[in-house]
């Protein structure tokens, strides 16, 4: 008995603890002084501090990312008439007018067309969708969804790699239906601002246009087309 005593209370007998899994606290004054700044030494790079502030801290950007932003334009590229005296007060364009063509050019980019065209103007009157143009046209059944559609069967898409520039240069008959808005007003004698019904009008004058073909394949007619032209004869006409 004295032998089985000695075998379970031996003095130099270990003790086994249960270790402590306890989280640590991450406020502790210990864990903060090891995070506290401090320098790596190296025989080549010399003496690199290393410091938690966040003034060395850089945000994260993404240079692959193409990205398409609307440059702000305060009026429109159109030429000087031969007609018109330089004397002449060129009339200008409406705040939605200005807005519409932004929108147009915006447009062109994101189909990767290499050119500003009359289809890209009418589907800027549409995307501002407040003017009175863009009512008048989905009024008439020329709604956006519509309008891609069928420049999509007209035109084709573009080369995936292509990239347009950031403003489109205006194609030849875009220019043409941009002066003829300008001229249209300054015929009229009226002060006042060139509007997106202009704009629309001079889209519908070029005939063998992407525009005025989409147009006319979703039910614009030129009965439709009088009408605004007698809207915007009206004396004192301002865009609503």
């Amino acid at each position: 008995m004295a032998a089985t005593q000695s075998f379970f209370k031996t003095p130099n007998a270990t003790r086994f603890t249960r270790p402590d899994c306890r989280k640590p606290d991450p406020f502790s004054p210990t864990l903060t002084q090891n995070l506290k700044p401090h320098s790596l030494n190296n025989s080549w790079l010399g003496t690199t501090k290393l410091s938690l502030h966040s003034s060395n801290l850089r945000p994260v950007t993404f240079k692959h990312l193409p990205i398409i932003t609307a440059t702000v334009v305060s009026s429109l590229p159109t030429k000087k008439s031969d007609g018109v005296s330089s004397t002449v007060k060129v009339p200008k364009w409406s705040s939605k007018a200005i807005k519409s063509f932004a929108m147009g050019e915006l447009e062109a980019r994101k189909l990767k067309y290499p050119n500003t065209g009359t289809e890209a103007l009418l589907m800027g009157i549409l995307i501002e969708g407040t003017n009175q143009a863009s009512k008048i046209l989905r009024t008439n059944g020329v709604t956006l969804m519509k309008v891609r559609e069928e420049i999509v069967k007209l035109l084709g898409k573009a080369d995936m790699y292509f990239f347009s520039p950031e403003h489109p240069p205006l194609t030849e008959e875009a220019q043409r239906a941009l002066d003829w808005a300008i001229e249209q007003k300054l015929k009229s004698g009226e002060d006042g601002e060139v509007t997106t019904v202009h704009q629309l009008l001079g889209i519908w004058s070029e005939e063998e246009s992407p525009g005025h073909k989409v147009m006319a394949t979703l039910g614009f007619n030129s009965e439709t087309a009088q009408q605004l032209y007698s809207l915007i004869s009206e004396p004192g006409y301002v865009e609503s």
